[in-house]
């Protein structure tokens, strides 16, 4: 049987209850052990909320539940604070998004984790969901040949919509170049879903050519207002191969993904047929996302479910966001047990960060093209 992995919650975001404490009930050999806050009563209020202890003095929680791992979901401006506070303790942690906000502040974290030798994975888990792994899975089979261009238009913001971008094309592809172009608009009045009310509103579009090393390009589109404005439904991300295409076509979370080949004769695009494989013909728990290719060669490219379990029933229906917060969880957990690097971790979602802030640069400099690296030490937002 896999060690069980002891993990401490740092920080009483709200990820921290509604998100993390949920999902570390159900990860196999994983146990929370304890949870801690900056102050009495939101520590309290969370470690009674997950029926675990709750401390405000990390080292006396440390000394008394030994966790190995802790997740760090802290308000958004302390999150690269904390994360480095947790690692000086010893502690292997799981970062939210982003690493950092600057970039000597991600290399202090990194380079902490080196000295302390503890591991560092980053809740990226845009490239995780189940529609963005099954296309992954299909490019990694050789069906689309190499992968030239790749585009996020509005499927996420900065580096969460860098990061889909970038996958397409392989994260081991080198950027070195980035130009930009950052954009303010007014907007008719609409109502928002996150403010709750309506109200006229400026918008930010972003906007960004990313050249990489061998000659790929990434193209970067994005919105402000893409979270919460019935003026802004478009959500797509696409890819240009050698031998086919792909791009999620959609409007809100109604999105449909379109995957060509070429047909037989080479005459016609043949469009790939992307199934979700429940756990019974009628629903339940996701089981799997299945290609069918019309390739005789490769009929058909498979994802499992890392958490789907067997005996019916079992296995919890969770949505696309939930099991791709899971796969961060479990890399850093699997990195843990193995001795290995997560999956992503903490270089690429540093170099994640890195290329919005480049894409904001180049903006704030007229749109010169800037050189990669940056300089951290000249880096402005």
């Amino acid at each position: 049987m896999d060690e069980t992995i002891r993990v401490a919650i740092i920080g009483t975001g709200k990820r921290s209850f509604n998100f993390y404490g949920m999902l570390l009930q159900h990860l196999p050999n994983v146990e929370l052990v304890a949870v801690w806050g900056r102050s009495d009563a939101s520590a309290r209020h969370l470690g009674e909320s997950l029926h675990v202890p709750w401390y405000t003095d990390l080292d006396i929680l440390i000394r008394e539940t030994a966790p190995q791992m802790g997740i760090v979901s802290v308000a958004y401006g302390a999150n690269g604070e904390v994360g480095l506070m947790a690692i000086e303790h010893g502690l292997h942690v799981l970062l939210e998004t982003p690493i950092a906000h600057q970039l000597k502040e991600a290399d202090a974290i990194i380079s902490s984790a080196r000295e302390h030798h503890v591991k560092i994975e980053v809740a990226e888990q845009f490239h995780r969901r189940p529609l963005e792994q099954i296309k992954l899975a299909l490019i990694a089979s050789g069906l689309f040949g190499r992968v030239h261009t790749a585009f996020n238009d509005f499927a996420g913001h900065g580096y969460h919509g860098i990061s889909v971008m970038r996958s397409y094309l392989g994260f081991d592809a080198r950027p070195i170049k980035v130009t930009g172009d950052v954009r303010d608009y007014p907007l008719d009045a609409y109502y928002s879903r996150l403010a709750g009310n309506f109200t006229p509103r400026n918008e930010t579009q972003e906007h960004g050519i990313i050249e990489f090393e061998d000659g790929q390009l990434g193209i970067f589109h994005w919105t402000n207002v893409g979270y919460d404005s019935p003026l802004r439904w478009w959500r797509s991300s696409r890819f240009l191969a050698e031998k086919g295409m792909g791009i999620t076509v959609g409007v809100g979370l109604d999105v449909q993904e379109r995957l060509s080949l070429l047909a037989p004769g080479s005459e016609a695009p043949h469009f790939i047929t992307i199934e979700r494989r429940w756990e019974r013909v009628d629903g339940g728990a996701l089981e799997s996302m299945v290609a069918h290719t019309g390739d005789p060669n490769q009929p058909i490219v498979r994802w499992k479910n890392p958490f789907f379990r067997p005996d019916l029933g079992f296995t919890p229906q969770w949505h696309d966001d939930e099991i791709g917060v899971a796969g961060c969880i479990m890399s850093l957990v699997n990195a843990i047990r193995e001795d290995r690097e997560p999956s992503y971790g903490a270089a690429q979602g540093r170099l994640d960060q890195e290329l919005i802030l480049a894409i904001r640069q180049s903006s704030a400099q007229g749109g010169n093209p800037m050189t990669l690296p940056l300089d951290p030490t000249q880096q402005s937002l």
